[in-house]
């Protein structure tokens, strides 16, 4: 079954830009897009493109895509700002919060604050089916910046380069990595010092060009897939799945009949952030177990807590699309000393009943694995494929049976368990095995595992 979804889709959907959220019709004719327009204070510093271009499109015409600012989440447990002029070919990237080490030096000093610039490029010629869809994609050149007085260039792979895809009301794929490293960080050194530096080429990001900023939207049952890392456990990765449930004040609650105990993506009610469109919440909790602090440390108390959940109301296709990404946070005053590093993204959809064939189609995303993929899903039956080529890399069956609303069950052809949640176009997949490839070799170091498995991706094409 999954071979024949391939044939039919290859021409049209390999290496189709991620997020394009097409919204009907076919991949080389697609449906134009109406997405949600904004007034008031929902529009803070965003906006919906001022035009929309012919149905034949598969993104916004230039000017809009550069009137647009994308507010979005990311891997790595950053909140950003993206801005993409396409007539300059230039970006500039906000980082509004992060855990990210702007140096080897210090844990603490991130890129919180940082703003980078620099070039885009589209992808060569024959590296994406039509000329439409490389209109559509963006590298990011290495990016400068000024941080504390000092210059931050981001890093860079050619090979694997940060890349983001525009469509109507979203963008995706890829922002620029970083190299985290322990060893000029005296304290984290001491704490942790079998922690091995790793480099990551892109973290992965989606982000909107609408956002609602009244927490009473996001009142509702949600299921919730969190995906984190804890780099002072050898970035041990962990997935959760959880069922949530927000009142209009924002203050997170556990339905009945849920798997789990307590909230998982925020402790405390959302209270509006005063730098950007978004929400904060304190003390966020943890889903992986860190490792012990070192034994012999005197009166050296190191705390594990500290870090902030932060949410993105995405709006797409008539529907919100909530982001949730958690901050890890590092202090490092030996008085008051904490180290809450886990970090990472959580997607949340509504706990309402999915009939099979409702999430039918192709799909690109990016994944845990570091890597863009498509995914195809007819029925039952689902697959994970290298964009470029639409090789199959793993597949996976869905049970839609539903003993929570919205939480399809998912088993690989290896029999590893997981979840797929979907709302708006956007789909979420957990899958506690190693999928497509494994985790890219240059985003790895000699310890980085390859499972669970976490993927976001957007309807290009529906079956």
């Amino acid at each position: 079954m999954l071979e024949s979804i391939v044939r039919c889709v290859a021409l049209a959907a390999a290496a189709t830009p991620f997020l394009v959220a097409c919204g009907g019709g076919k991949a080389s004719d697609p449906g134009a897009v109406s997405p949600a327009q904004c007034s008031g204070s929902t529009c803070t510093n965003q906006g919906a493109p001022t035009s929309q271009p012919a149905a034949t499109a598969l993104c916004p015409a230039a000017a809009d895509i550069a009137a647009n600012t994308y507010l979005g989440g990311a891997g790595s447990g950053e909140v950003v700002s993206l801005k993409i002029d396409p007539t300059k070919m230039t970006y500039s990237l906000t980082f509004l919060a992060s855990p990210i080490p702007v140096n080897s030096s210090s844990l603490q000093t991130t890129r919180t604050g940082l703003t980078v610039t620099g070039a885009v490029q589209h992808p060569p010629t024959g590296a994406l089916p039509t000329a439409a869809q490389i209109t559509c994609a963006f590298q990011l050149q290495q990016g400068t910046g000024t941080i504390n007085g000092s210059t931050y260039t981001t890093a860079y792979n050619a090979n694997n380069p940060p890349t983001v895809y525009v469509g109507f009301g979203v963008a995706g794929g890829g922002i620029p990595g970083a190299t985290i490293d322990f060893s000029g960080d005296g304290l984290a050194t001491t704490l942790f010092p079998s922690v091995k530096a790793r480099s990551f080429d892109f973290y992965p990001f989606i982000g909107f060009s609408t956002v609602s900023t009244s927490i009473a939207d996001l009142k509702g049952s949600y299921n919730a897939l969190l995906y984190h890392i804890l780099p002072s456990n050898n970035f041990t990765p962990a997935a959760e799945v959880t069922q949530e449930q927000y009142d209009a004040s924002g203050n997170c609650s556990v339905p009945t009949g849920a798997t789990n105990t307590s909230c998982a993506t925020a402790a405390s009610a959302w209270s509006a952030d005063s730098g950007g469109s978004f929400f904060d919440s304190a003390n966020a909790p943890q889903i992986e177990t860190p490792t012990s602090i070192l034994a012999g440390l005197g009166n050296l108390v190191v705390q594990r807590n500290g870090a902030t959940s932060h949410l993105i109301i995405g709006k797409l296709n008539n529907v919100i699309v909530p982001i949730v990404v958690r901050t890890g946070y590092v202090n490092e005053t030996l008085t008051n000393a904490h180290v809450d590093d886990e970090s990472g993204i959580a997607m949340m959809a509504p706990a309402t009943t999915l009939k099979s064939g409702a999430i039918d189609g192709s799909y690109i995303g990016a994944d845990s694995n570091f890597t863009y993929t498509a995914t195809l899903i007819n029925g039952q039956s689902g697959g994970f494929l290298k964009p470029s080529t639409m090789t199959t890399q793993s597949t996976f069956t869905l049970d839609y049976t539903q003993t929570q609303p919205g939480l399809i069950s998912a088993i690989d052809n290896n029999s590893n368990k997981g979840n797929v949640i979907s709302v708006g176009g956007i789909y979420g997949v957990f899958i506690n095995g190693e999928e497509n490839g494994g985790v890219t070799s240059t985003s790895a170091n000699s310890v980085t595992t390859n499972t669970p498995y976490f993927g976001v991706g957007a309807l290009i094409q529906p079956q």
